[in-house]
């Protein structure tokens, strides 16, 4: 008996053997097909092959039977022109074996004896049905329905894109599944985009087949009276019977794979395999086959009709349908109502160990929106605040070089319709109200005549503004006002906030996938610092210490660089984020500067020396000590000095010394929001420095 673990084995050997060698098995396959148009085959030979091409057919017809969509059998279009080269190779021996010899082996004489009962005409006749069904009914359709489905592919790719991009932003789906979803849709446009070419090889086969078969009668005909001295009429028979059956040979595999090719387009919406789906979708209602059980009744009973068929069929229909009632009668009772199974699912999964573990998980960024807000998102009703944060999120990465993780967007009805709520880890940090059928309309400083409207506070910059509605538009932007849409609010809004909170959303593993996309271009540096320097937590810190500043993290490069040179002398986040601050100085200089001048204040130096000599260090860092009074008397005289700056419409810019920068912006940043405090190393030395105040006190 033999040994199943061997068996196993040498099935598992000539499996991999296949694989491996499959791509040399193909081209010396394609290589052979060409061969045989040339070279005569020995009529064994010839019998088997004509035995593998139904076999490939069959094999073929099966698969597209059980696929349940059509990527499943992608080769396809090359497995088409592969099987039709194979075919009309065939064709070719065949007919020079039965030109030369009278003889094209036993599978074609089968065909033409046994099948169509030795009689050339019939079989002439069934070949020529044969090929109307594949030419005019199966191909034809075929090739109209690839056709179409290649165009409504093409046409839907867009669409299907930006939905995908849409379930991206609203967190539905992960990056990984985007990208394997936009690669399908990518390959479904391949695929019917070839299958509408591929289709013509079945439409040019028939033709062939019909052309092949006039020809060879003809010749065969010729051949046979002028070569080998037969009767005309013996001519006709015995050529004519062998190329009937060869064109019987050929067309029953063709067939096949017409079929095959028409099961394939015309798959769509499918759940299971082809059985599965005629099963689910015809056999379910029990009345239809009640009806029809009367039907067939009343036709057997109409005199002149055969009564013992449809009595039959009658029976049949009534059997199905009795079955489909008692079991649907069954299923009624033992299940329980949609609303009970729900009620149940819902009390299981909240049981559940791991969905109770999933409910700690807090989204990073979320943006919750009132009923009224929801067309900004319905894409169908014209909305694009989809694809607004897409642009959001590019631009937060080419400003910051921050990766803004997935904004999920929700409904909220416990919030007022029009009203918006940005959440950062689930804590609400930012909100506003929105009108969708008006526009807002700023106050830019050129206003020469007031516009009416609904009073209110831009969200972004809390400035004072108006809701007009569209009919006020133009006359509000020609009187001076600055006029955006409401979703342009909402977008700046969270543009706004985003780089606001951009040290909060920078986390460990965000600051890892930095490293990593670092480490594809700049291993050797990023090997020097992490971990033998500084750990991905260090590293952190000083980024986030950056973005808190509003300066780019993008030159990941440059940052690495000078955390490498003095990680070795201190280990401070604070003082690598001064050190890494110098070394941006250039990129710093060009936020602030205009015409290559940098307007700002600066501090009196014995107030710099008060402001070293009050700083305090511990283990958790460094903080200046100053008494209220001192801090009041500075608080002033800072305010009084940032509004020379604010009067020539200048950005609130402080300058100090390099030693004195840290401490200074830990003393006023609380109570100065906004405030731009720079050191004398961070601008860049071609860079004109205007100064317009000295804080003193």
């Amino acid at each position: 008996m033999a040994d199943p673990a061997a068996m196993n084995a040498g099935g598992s050997l000539v499996g991999n053997f296949f694989k491996k060698y499959s791509d040399v098995m193909i081209a010396m396959t394609i290589v052979a097909i060409v061969i045989m148009m040339i070279v005569p085959l020995p009529t064994q030979l010839l019998d088997i092959l004509i035995c593998l091409n139904i076999t490939i057919s069959l094999i073929v017809v099966l698969s597209a039977i059980y696929n349940k969509e059509a990527l499943e059998l992608s080769v396809f279009p090359s497995l088409l022109l592969v099987t039709t080269l194979f075919r009309l190779a065939l064709n070719i021996s065949s007919t020079r074996l039965i030109l030369l010899e009278g003889y094209a082996g036993d599978v074609i004489l089968a065909f033409g004896n046994f099948v169509v009962g030795g009689n050339a005409i019939v079989g002439f006749i069934v070949f020529l049905i044969l090929v109307i069904i594949q030419f005019i009914v199966i191909t034809k359709g075929s090739e109209r329905v690839a056709e179409v489905s290649a165009r409504f592919t093409l046409d839907a790719m867009p669409g299907k894109q930006m939905s995908i991009d849409a379930d991206l932003n609203q967190g539905t789906i992960t990056d990984e599944e985007a990208k394997l979803r936009r690669e399908k849709i990518q390959r479904e446009a391949d695929f019917f985009g070839a299958m509408d070419g591929a289709s013509k090889f079945v439409k040019g086969d028939a033709i062939a087949s019909i052309i092949m078969m006039l020809i060879n009668i003809g010749g065969d005909f010729v051949i046979g009276m002028v070569m080998r001295d037969l009767e005309a009429v013996d001519a006709l028979q015995t050529y004519t019977l062998l190329t009937v059956g060869d064109g019987l040979v050929s067309q029953i595999p063709a067939l096949l794979i017409s079929t095959a090719t028409g099961l394939i387009v015309t798959r769509a919406a499918s759940e299971g395999n082809l059985g599965q789906d005629l099963v689910n979708q015809l056999v379910k209602n029990d009345r239809i086959f009640f009806i029809i059980t009367g039907v067939l009744l009343f036709l057997a009973m109409v005199p002149g009709l055969p009564a013992i068929p449809f009595t039959c069929l009658a029976g049949a229909c009534a059997l199905i349908g009795y079955n489909l009632n008692r079991t649907q009668k069954e299923s009624f009772i033992k299940e329980p109502s949609k609303e009970e199974q729900q009620k149940a699912q819902a009390k299981a999964e909240a049981t559940r160990p791991e969905n109770i573990v999933s409910l700690l998980q807090v989204d990073p960024m979320e943006l919750e929106i009132g009923y009224s807000l929801i067309p900004l998102v319905d894409t169908g009703q014209g909305g694009d605040l989809l694809d607004r944060i897409v642009m959001i999120r590019r631009q937060c990465a080419i400003e910051l070089g921050l990766v803004v993780p997935t904004i999920r967007i929700r409904d909220n009805i416990q919030i007022k319709p029009n009203a918006y709520i940005i959440k950062l880890k689930g804590i609400e940090i930012a909100r506003g109200e929105l009108m969708l059928d008006h526009y807002l309309a700023m106050n830019s400083g050129t206003v020469f005549e007031e516009v009416k409207g609904i009073e209110t506070v831009e969200p972004s910059f809390g400035l004072p503004a108006l809701w007009i509605p569209e009919s006020e538009r133009e006359q509000a932007e020609l009187n001076g006002y600055t006029v955006v849409d409401a979703v342009s609010v909402l977008a700046t809004h969270l543009t706004e906030v985003i780089k606001a909170h951009a040290s909060e959303i920078l986390g460990r593993q965000e600051t890892q996938n930095l490293i990593d996309n670092l480490a594809k271009t700049h291993k050797a540096l990023v090997d020097d610092v992490v971990p033998e320097l500084l750990s991905v937590g260090e590293i952190q810190k000083v980024l986030a210490n950056l973005l808190k500043e509003r300066v780019s993290i993008r030159d990941m490069a440059t940052i690495l660089e000078v955390l490498s040179d003095y990680a070795r002398a201190t280990k401070d986040p604070e003082i690598l984020t001064e050190y890494v601050r110098h070394a941006m100085a250039r990129q710093i200089s060009q936020q602030y500067v205009t015409d290559n001048v940098l307007q700002c204040i600066t501090l009196d130096p014995g107030l710099e020396n008060k402001i070293v000599g009050a700083v305090q260090r511990t283990d958790h860092g460094s903080f200046v000590s100053f008494d209220p009074d001192t801090m009041r008397r500075l608080m002033n005289a800072l305010n009084k000095e940032l509004e020379k700056l604010t009067n020539i419409g200048s950005s609130p810019i402080v300058l100090t010394s390099p030693a004195v920068r840290l401490y200074f912006r830990k003393l006023v940043e609380r109570n100065v929001p906004g405030i731009i405090i720079l050191s004398h190393a961070e601008v860049d030395s071609t860079v004109e420095i205007q100064i317009v105040g000295v804080v003193r006190i």
